[in-house]
């Protein structure tokens, strides 16, 4: 079939067709095929009601001519449910391969130039941020794919209707089981969470809702527009070693844009990257080998136990990330009268819905166990609700990162 996709798109008469059982390609499909012209990778990606969703897909163009590093395709369908991209075969590895490596088996050396590359992967996407920034209009805004990954993913492409999409079909409904509890999804979306003793101020319900809200594209206009990738996770990165140095670029920019949110610019990447590691949103199975959760539920509040928490590497990533993209953008749309007052809660609640929309959390739906279902609404929970008391690892990075702020001294 896919031999035959690729003849009838590109008149590529493909042979000894390979699909990759690939743990990052959560809504989407690659592998590699050979020709008389030489061996290739293709990736299709794919959303449900696609056809009546916004954006164009596939815009590497608008990346490369802003300076980014990333691979052209050679062949690009942009068809909706035909949406696939054809590589020239690398043998570079993807940057989500090498970080995996080092979280299961830490490496000083590596982790040294992994972090360099990321490095110099931030400083190139900031020059391009303050580049490429400028105001846009809602119409703007709500004509970019990037809103696939988030507003459209809880409503109803067709109607509008919240909830809709893969919110719905994912959790309204349905049951939650964890160590030690189950709860049906009226209890579940109310429940206020308690990790490690700490009380976090909202719940999942609350978190979607006030999700609909703000990242409604029309009202995501307040930051201005930038030039970028969108979904950068390390899966779409390839780990270049040269002589001089690691060089990470980009590849499968299906939701790339000129328009962007500037605050939704590096939203995906720095969850994806950083807190869905090590672990528990790509090896539910593993991560409930190595890690401890469980829960208790009592008079309208989950308490949870987990010994989960980011390797020596993720550490290390987030705060490249925080230092030297994160914290200088801030700070120019502050200098530029661009930043709105509640940026902190655009970004806690994009990131909420990296992983809770990306696939489905609830054990038995798919690849995830009690264990690794309870880790990851924990995750997304942290991730979207400020702690009544005290700091986290989230609000740790919000607070570094914040222009109003001291910059966090450097370490000893």
């Amino acid at each position: 079939m896919l031999a035959g996709l690729l003849h009838d798109l590109f008149d590529i008469r493909a042979r000894a067709v390979t699909i990759n059982r690939d743990r990052y390609s959560l809504n989407s499909l690659n592998g590699f095929f050979e020709t008389d012209d030489g061996a290739f990778f293709f990736k299709f990606h794919q959303e449900e009601g696609e056809e009546a969703m916004s954006g164009e897909y596939y815009r590497a163009d608008i990346l490369a001519e802003a300076g980014l590093p990333v691979d052209q395709p050679v062949h690009k369908s942009v068809l909706p449910g035909e949406q696939i991209l054809i590589y020239r075969r690398r043998q570079d590895p993807r940057f989500s391969d090498v970080l995996r490596a080092l979280d299961l088996a830490p490496d000083e050396a590596v982790e040294r130039e992994a972090v360099s590359a990321e490095r110099d992967l931030s400083e190139r996407l900031l020059a391009d941020y303050r580049a490429t920034l400028h105001p846009v209009t809602a119409d703007e805004v709500r004509a970019e794919p990037i809103h696939r990954l988030f507003y459209e993913r809880l409503i109803d492409p067709k109607t509008g209707a919240m909830p809709g999409g893969r919110y719905k079909s994912f959790y309204v409904g349905q049951m939650f089981r964890f160590p030690g509890v189950e709860l049906d999804w009226e209890r579940f979306r109310e429940a206020r969470f308690v990790i490690n003793g700490r009380h976090y101020e909202h719940s999942v319900g609350a978190l979607f809702t006030a999700a609909a809200g703000r990242l409604d594209p029309a009202r995501l206009a307040d930051a201005g527009g930038v030039t970028a990738h969108g979904d950068a996770h390390n899966a779409n990165v390839w780990f270049e070693r040269r002589k001089d140095g690691a060089r990470l670029a980009f590849f499968d920019p299906a939701f790339a844009g000129a328009d962007i949110p500037t605050l939704l610019a590096e939203v995906k990447a720095t969850f994806h990257n950083v807190f869905a590691h090590p672990l528990w949103l790509y090896d539910p199975a593993e991560a409930t080998q190595r890690f401890h959760a469980a829960a208790r539920y009592a008079d309208g509040t989950l308490f949870i136990e987990t010994d989960w928490k980011p390797s020596r590497v993720r550490h290390a990533l987030l705060d490249v990330k925080a230092k030297h993209l994160w914290r200088p953008l801030l700070q120019t749309l502050k200098e530029r009268e661009m930043l709105p007052a509640d940026w902190r809660d655009v970004l806690r609640l994009g990131l909420f819905l990296c992983p809770t929309l990306v696939m489905n959390l609830r054990a038995g739906s798919g690849t995830h166990t009690p264990v690794s279902s309870l880790i990851a609404f924990s995750m997304a929970v942290m991730a979207g609700s400020p702690p009544r008391e005290g700091g986290d690892l989230v609000t740790r990075f919000l607070d570094a990162i914040d222009p109003d702020k001291p910059a966090p001294a450097a370490p000893a």
